[in-house]
């Protein structure tokens, strides 16, 4: 019995006729394909389909033969995929994470890069927030993570862009129709803080407010863009979101600058310190080109 056999039968079965399985399937002429069919009765010692002019059908013996049938060429597709994969050199892995939002900045321009080595590792992609990002780093289980700039003990930092924080708003609120917008105006509205989570942004807000003299309480704290801007959109609220948020807005929602100097929030580049990833070490030796081609911060979305 070959495995051609058992394709050959499966194929009639669940065609449920000779003529549509040989044509259509097996791209081969009916009588060759017949034989096969009655080679294989012979073999297993039993009739496995009956002939009609409907078509065929599977006798009970062909219904008890068709799922072992079918887990055999399952498992043949199998093995042969195992040994292809076995043949070929293990491809090197270099596991990069992003702070959610800021893979549809970077990540086109990380993998360009390391175009040249391309062929020959694994990229594998995450996004978290930062600090998780930052414990990830420091378990091995990155290699590299675009994330909010702060000291992390063990963790190397490289700022390679400062990005604008940004007013969130309802497309049809008042304050949307304003070029830019000033935090002052704020005030009386339903504002949509940050949480302990995304430390870093928060505690950017936080001393911007202070500067200002700008003191609002949230009526809720989120941890994520999209949190606040379903919460903007629900709630017809105001937020402050890092310009990179403007990637996901709906067409209810739309970013505006803030006025005067807004405050930033950095960009940077981490790894581990006692990570001697070749690999990474490309990676480094090219980062200048990363900070050269930064992506536009402007504010103003729709």
């Amino acid at each position: 019995m070959e495995l051609r056999h058992l394709r050959y039968f499966v194929a009639v079965a669940e065609e449920g006729s000779l003529t549509v399985a040989a044509e259509k399937r097996l791209h081969t002429a009916q009588p060759s394909l017949s034989r096969q069919i009655r080679d294989l009765e012979y073999e297993v010692g039993t009739p496995l389909l009956t002939r009609s002019v409907h078509g065929v059908e599977l006798t009970a013996a062909g219904r008890a033969f068709l799922d072992h049938a079918r887990l055999a060429l399952m498992q043949a597709e199998t093995a042969t995929e195992a040994a292809r994969r076995a043949a070929q050199p293990a491809k090197q892995v270099f596991a990069v994470g992003f702070t959610t939002g800021q893979e549809v900045d970077w990540l086109p321009r990380a993998t360009g890069l390391l175009r040249g080595e391309l062929a020959n590792i694994e990229i594998r992609i995450s996004s978290d927030h930062s600090a998780t990002l930052a414990n990830e780093l420091a378990q091995g289980k990155l290699d590299l993570a675009f994330l909010r700039a702060e000291q992390i003990p063990g963790i190397e930092i490289r700022v390679i862009a400062n990005e604008p924080l940004v007013a969130i708003l309802p497309s049809d609120h008042k304050l949307a129709q304003r070029k830019s917008v000033d935090p002052k105006d704020f005030i009386g509205e339903t504002y949509i803080g940050i949480s302990k989570v995304p430390r870093v942004l928060r505690g950017v807000i936080a001393d911007y407010f202070m500067r200002r003299k700008i003191d609002i309480v949230p009526s809720f704290e989120i941890d994520n863009y999209a949190m606040a801007i379903s919460l903007v959109a629900s709630t017809r609220g105001v937020a402050l979101l890092p310009a990179s948020a403007r990637h996901f807005l709906p067409w209810s929602v739309v970013s505006r600058p803030l006025k005067g100097e807004a405050p930033t929030i950095g960009v940077a580049v981490g790894y581990h310190q006692s990570n001697s990833s070749p690999i990474l070490k490309a990676f480094l030796s090219r980062i200048d080109s990363l900070v050269a081609t930064q992506p536009d911060t402007g504010g103003t979305s729709a």
